[in-house]
């Protein structure tokens, strides 16, 4: 038997396929689009749009629009979690004003971590965040990019610094 696939060109808001499910809200197209293999971010569109009026391609599935590199990327960002400790990170900040990638460089340097297996940068990133929160370091860039006017900014490669304590 010859069959062919259906095909599913799904959209955001309102939700809808091009199969003719109807996908009242956002789980019910979340779950559609993973039964159809597609991603589940960016509904097989391979764009997201973080805020209203700026598209980009999606991060959740490095733009395929499929659901097979989504876990790959879900999984990478969960392995990059426990193979990339806080306490790492904290150990290796430097004592002066410093760049994300100039630290995410410099972890994948010390955990001898393969370029492109794991996301260093998005981990690195996420655990300033924490230690920013925690009083250990400060954001001192200005933003590259104001996004709207909910005050919605984005950074390009920011600098940061230990504060004293």
């Amino acid at each position: 038997m010859n069959q062919e696939k259906k095909q599913h060109t799904m959209s955001y808001a309102p939700y809808s396929c091009s199969c003719g499910a109807e996908l009242p809200d956002q789980v019910t197209a979340e779950l559609h689009a993973s039964e159809a293999n597609l991603c589940t971010a960016c509904f097989g569109t391979t764009e997201e749009e973080p805020f209203p009026g700026w598209r980009r391609r999606c991060l959740a599935c490095a733009g395929t629009g499929r659901r097979g590199p989504q876990l790959v990327w879900e999984l990478a960002h969960v392995e990059a979690e426990s193979v990339i400790p806080v306490r790492v990170v904290l150990a290796l900040l430097p004592g002066r004003p410093f760049r994300l990638s100039e630290l995410a460089d410099l972890v994948r340097e010390r955990l001898n971590l393969a370029p492109g297996r794991l996301p260093v940068g998005p981990r690195v990133r996420d655990v300033l965040l924490q230690l920013r929160e925690e009083g250990e370091v400060e954001l001192i860039s200005a933003p590259d990019q104001l996004m709207d006017d909910s005050g919605a900014v984005l950074y390009d490669d920011p600098y940061w610094v230990r504060t004293v304590r």
